[in-house]
């Protein structure tokens, strides 16, 4: 223990130890500033939906679907000319009563008397994949739809760019739908939510879903 005291005292080794201690702090300063830019570009490029079931049963849960397909469809329909996430946010803002009708439809067609709450906000999301694209966690604008007393399961997807497709059993995103994201977003930002399969592509992915995670990176709103 004496001999590790005295190697401490010199003045080579507290220099070592110190300029370690500042590279970490630069490091870890300059990875949480990547990951809190790069976190607020992508949450802004998307627009997403999550619909949330009744309660767990399997009744409850297939209608959720049902619900999510009819949604989808729709948002198909009148979002096929958005080049960005703000003309698609306004579209749904200015279609919401559809939205909501749509859903309501569903449900009474399958026999149901559900009652639907939808809104536009800020909400946090878990990190999601979506066929060979992957979304970080984190806070996102997106259109929650919530059936019943929303006790059930969630269910989340990208409306823009259309991510979220009614086949999601495929598990192939759309070539014009990664277009769309990829203009939205920098090279290296696509790079991190296209699968990349290189080894820093994925650390810098994991550094962005560690930060998110764990709450150093919170709601922009």
């Amino acid at each position: 223990m004496k001999k590790i005291l005295n190697l401490f005292k010199n003045p080579k080794v507290k220099m070592v130890i110190i300029l370690s201690f500042l590279l970490f702090i630069y490091t870890t300063i300059c990875a949480f500033s990547y990951a809190e830019n790069v976190s607020y570009d992508i949450e802004n490029s998307v627009f997403r939906l999550h619909v949330i079931a009744n309660s767990d049963s399997k009744e409850d849960q297939d209608l959720k679907y049902k619900v999510r397909d009819g949604l989808i469809s729709y948002m198909k329909e009148i979002c096929t000319n958005c080049t960005n996430k703000e003309e698609a946010i306004q579209l749904v803002r200015n279609h919401q009563d559809e939205f909501k009708q749509i859903a309501l439809d569903i449900i009474k067609q399958n026999g149901y008397s559900y009652g639907v709450n939808i809104n536009i906000g800020n909400f946090e999301f878990p990190t999601k994949n979506y066929g060979d694209i992957s979304l970080p966690a984190g806070y996102y604008d997106a259109l929650r739809v919530e059936i019943g007393e929303a006790k059930g399961q969630n269910w989340w997807c990208v409306m823009f760019p259309p991510l979220c497709f009614v086949d999601i059993t495929s598990g192939i995103v759309p070539e014009e739908s990664k277009e769309t994201l990829e203009n939205n977003l920098s090279e290296e930002e696509y790079a991190l939510v296209s699968n990349d399969s290189k080894p820093q592509i994925q650390f810098k992915f994991k550094l962005l879903e560690f930060f998110n995670e764990n709450g150093f990176i919170t709601a922009k709103k």
